[in-house]
């Protein structure tokens, strides 16, 4: 099935993906691609594409800030820790897809769904990407926010089905270990990501930004580095146990 629209997000990362298994392109840096480049001819002529393991969806981005305190947008924090997660996986030997690479917003790509709501596009538009690419599984990035600035810790949202089930507890119990405490992962009914993707997909909400611990955590570098890293030693693991015979 062709695509409705080319989508500048997904080809920046179809891109990404052919230059880490491609000898160096014909095609300059910077130089405009044709229109004809879509992604079902990707998916034909580099089998790679069509064996993506892992999408990152990077939350909000542009004129969606995402949640914040002060000058700190949640949308920075997510791309931060989606850049750094990308290269813990690629260092497993992953085929591994964001969906923004910097600060734009998703929506402003989806002129296929006709919707008033600059929210319900970014959101169709995400999940458009993902089923397209059709990973192994798919991590959306987010920061939390709570009226009790004591709420703190990462909190993983998943599908119904078992796959995202089995994905948010070794997300969820890495993340504890690196917040010492001990959240449950919790069943996102309402999240239209996670009815709308096909693949296995979870949320991942990496901390409060109204808990002054959590946000000193999501703001350092030590601290990306530290939740990059769980979420890598999460997605392999459940990666290599869905891999196992049952």
């Amino acid at each position: 099935m062709m695509m409705k629209q080319p989508v500048r997000a997904l080809l920046y990362a179809v891109i990404l993906a052919i230059a880490s298994v491609w000898p160096a392109s014909p095609t300059a840096a910077g130089s405009v691609l044709p229109d004809s480049f879509l992604l079902p001819e990707i998916k034909t002529d580099h089998p790679a594409i069509s064996g993506v393991d892992i999408v990152i969806d990077v939350g909000h981005g542009g004129i969606d800030g995402g949640t914040s305190h002060g000058s700190i947008l949640e949308k920075n924090i997510n791309l931060a820790i989606a850049q750094k997660t990308y290269e813990a996986l690629r260092r497993n030997g992953y085929l591994v897809l964001m969906n923004r690479m910097n600060d734009y917003a998703l929506s402003g790509e989806n002129l296929w769904l006709r919707s008033r709501s600059r929210h319900i596009k970014d959101l169709a538009q995400r999940s458009h990407l993902a089923n397209e690419v059709n990973p192994k599984l798919l991590i959306s990035l987010h920061v939390n926010s709570a009226r009790n600035a004591n709420t703190r810790g990462a909190l993983l949202l998943h599908q119904k089905n078992e796959q995202s089930k089995s994905l948010a507890a070794a997300l969820q119990s890495r993340l504890n270990e690196l917040y010492g405490i001990s959240n449950d992962a919790v069943y996102g009914r309402t999240y239209y990501l996670l009815k709308h993707t096909n693949a296995p997909a979870v949320i991942v909400e990496m901390g409060f930004l109204t808990n002054a611990s959590d946000r000193a955590f999501l703001t350092s570098a030590a601290g990306q580095q530290a939740i990059a890293d769980k979420i890598a030693e999460g997605v392999v693991a459940y990666l290599k146990s869905a891999e196992q015979p049952n």
